[in-house]
């Protein structure tokens, strides 16, 4: 019964053991969901649930597995932890708000703002969990984000800032702004994002919440803006999509739209991101990169799919190794070009036997997996698939052929996502152009020479728009620097001009 005696809760948090997360988590789930079950007073209920944040906090950073760097399947040995930390949250929502609804007049009278902020902030950190794991969210989590909300805003005290320490940068929030900081995740593609984007990401989202507003008047809005239904299981929609009989709210982030601009100028003229409350361990680069990507969906509106999806049946075979990928580009194995061509022309259809490609593969040892196609656009694919051999990563090249497609081509994965069943959905963007083996080789001063690397090329297409790129090895751009191209026939040298794509596997880069 320690676990529901105040005294002896505070005492356990007192002796929480320091290195390791995981028994720390189930001494404060126990502590937690124990009170919970059996509420003390109120005052000491949220005196244990205060002393509790800073250590709740402190054990969530260190726990393994949950980094969020790549997508947390269901049958994860992680999964366990993963559930453990989310129902940790909600038990700390409901604990707020059974606190709050027990007051009267007593000493935490004055709290009603403070204890509605923290149901909010938690029913949001399980959303953020979710999304860093790159889950699927359940159905009704939004419903539960928009209630604790709707209660604080029918009290009106849901634009009362409070102190909370776990602010990194304003040291308080309201009710409000912990909403509106969900509302930023939900529209900052998480399946996209690497774990330390999304770290950076929930820490903008707090940092940029205070400058975005909900206003219930939405006429003469342009359908394109962002508004959120609070009585819906869902987060925010274009207004043109939201039901006409909901009672939607417009999504007012006109001046955080200026507040990214104002950090984008201050980035030119030197100043650094610490400076600017966006975090010490965040570079100018990866700052303006990754605000960049965020500037249109917080800063403007929804951008819509540039192509429209369609409803697509069949399958795609798959390929992650960079050998694997140019072994099926090719039709047959990279070798060095003095022993044999590193590329011919595009053999005509007839030339290809997948089936028999597919076998060599096996022998060879490498890998290309079957895919489910879910759906399709111009500009890419929906794929699914139960993980078996290979695991892909954010930002990563692939190589991939649909079922009745004549060549392979190159792609690069946008987004990961795992269903509840085990399903993994992957968005993968198709690199216009198709790809040829080439040979290549850096250029140095020293006579002896390295051996060659297999890399792409893509040829120039008036039609799709694009110059001709080189698609080399992660790591191998340098501005200015010079590298020798074996097509088979001929070598030469070209000099590197310009870094167009780039991802944990692959640089595309303009030359000449």
């Amino acid at each position: 019964m320690a676990y529901r005696n105040p005294a002896q809760c505070l005492n356990l948090l007192r002796d929480l053991p320091n290195n390791d997360p995981l028994a720390r988590l189930k001494i404060l789930s126990n502590i937690i969901t124990g009170l919970l079950a059996a509420p003390p007073g109120p005052d000491q209920h949220f005196e244990i649930l205060e002393v509790a944040r800073p250590l709740l906090a402190k054990t969530r950073a260190k726990l393994p597995g949950l980094d969020g760097d790549e997508p947390l399947p269901p049958s994860s040995e992680h999964n366990k932890p993963l559930l453990r930390t989310i129902e940790l949250w909600r038990a700390c929502s409901r604990s707020y708000a059974i606190v709050g609804a027990s007051l009267s007049h007593g000493p935490l009278e004055g709290q009603k703002a403070l204890l509605a902020q923290r149901r909010v902030y938690y029913t949001g950190k399980i959303v953020s969990e979710y999304l860093r794991a790159h889950r699927k969210l359940p159905q009704g989590l939004w419903r539960e984000v928009h209630e604790s909300f709707r209660s604080a805003e029918a009290a009106n005290i849901h634009q009362i800032r409070v102190a909370d320490s776990l602010n990194t940068i304003w040291k308080a929030q309201s009710a409000l702004e912990a909403y509106i900081t969900v509302l930023l995740l939900d529209i900052a593609n998480a399946y996209g994002r690497s774990g330390q984007e999304w770290t950076w990401i929930c820490r903008w989202a707090e940092r940029f919440a205070p400058y975005c507003t909900l206003d219930p008047n939405i006429r003469g809005k342009k359908p394109t803006t962002y508004g959120v239904d609070p009585l819906s299981d869902h987060g925010l929609r274009p207004l043109g999509l939201l039901l006409k009989d909901a009672t939607p709210r417009y999504f007012d982030c006109n001046k955080l739209a200026s507040q990214i601009q104002s950090v984008f100028a201050q980035f030119k003229q030197g100043v650094s991101p610490a400076s600017l409350g966006l975090g010490e361990d965040c570079s100018v680069d990866a700052s303006a990169r990754l605000l960049l990507s965020l500037y249109r969906p917080w800063g403007l509106a929804s951008a819509g799919r540039r192509f429209p999806r369609r409803g697509s049946t069949g399958v795609v075979d798959l390929c992650a190794e960079w050998l694997s990928i140019g072994f099926h580009v090719k039709g047959t194995l990279f070798e060095q070009p003095h022993t044999s061509p590193p590329y011919a022309p595009l053999p005509e259809k007839a030339q290809r036997n997948f089936d028999e490609q597919r076998v060599e593969a096996d022998r060879l040892g490498l890998i290309c997996e079957q895919w489910e196609l879910l759906d399709q656009s111009v500009g890419g694919f929906r794929l699914g698939q139960r993980p078996t051999a290979e695991r892909l990563s954010h930002h990563q090249l692939v190589g991939l052929r649909v079922f009745d497609g004549e060549y392979y081509q190159l792609g690069q994965v946008s987004w990961l996502m795992y269903r509840d069943d085990g399903l993994l959905e992957a968005g993968i963007h198709l690199l216009p152009g198709l790809p040829r083996v080439v040979a290549v080789r850096p250029v140095s001063d020293e006579e002896r020479r390295e051996p060659y690397t297999q890399a792409f090329i893509i040829e120039a297409n008036e039609v799709l728009q694009i110059e001709t790129s080189l698609i080399l090895p992660e790591g191998w751009y340098k501005t200015n620097g010079l590298i020798e191209i074996n097509d088979g026939t001929a070598h030469r040298q070209f000099k590197m001009k310009q870094l167009l794509l780039k991802g944990p596997n692959f640089q595309q880069i303009a030359f000449e």
